[in-house]
Order: structure tokens, then C-alpha cells, then sequence
């Protein structure tokens, strides 16, 4: 499963631990993908996308209709 935001295009981020000897390993920051479902007026049906947390907010603000006209204009899937 990608851990990435359609709308955004959040990643995973990688880096090291590092414990109290300063023994280091490596690990990652996966984003906070959520799956949503949105009702998508301009086709008459629902879209389900998988966004992060920060992109949901977004969606709220500027609408479904030009979060799905973003997503296909990078040439995404909807």
C-alpha cells in the first residue's frame, strides 16, 4: 500500500533513531493517510481518495472540484 497523499504528495520521510548510546537505525515518518469518500457533483458520484490529514483540510477549504481538477492535472487517478 503507498503511504501517499494524492492531493498533496506526502511521503514517507526516512532518517535514523538514535538511542541514549547514540547507537543509531534507520527509520521512517509515514504521513497520516486517511481513505475518504466525497461526493463528487460534477459526475454524479463518489470519489474516494486517500489523502493526509493536512490535504483534508485543504479539501475543506477549496472544494472537492478543484481538489479532483488538481489530482488530474498531475496526472493522477480519480
Amino acid at each position: 500500500m503507498s503511504r501517499r497523499c494524492q492531493l498533496t504528495g506526502r511521503e514517507p520521510g526516512f532518517g535514523k533513531s538514535v538511542s541514549h548510546s547514540h547507537r543509531r537505525t534507520s527509520r521512517r515518518w509515514d504521513p497520516n493517510i486517511q481513505s475518504k469518500r466525497y461526493w463528487y457533483a460534477a459526475e454524479g458520484r463518489y470519489v474516494r481518495l486517500r489523502l493526509s490529514t493536512d490535504a483534508i483540510r485543504t479539501i475543506d477549504r477549496i472544494g472537492v472540484d478543484a481538489a479532483v481538477r488538481l489530482i488530474r492535472a498531475r496526472g493522477g487517478k480519480v
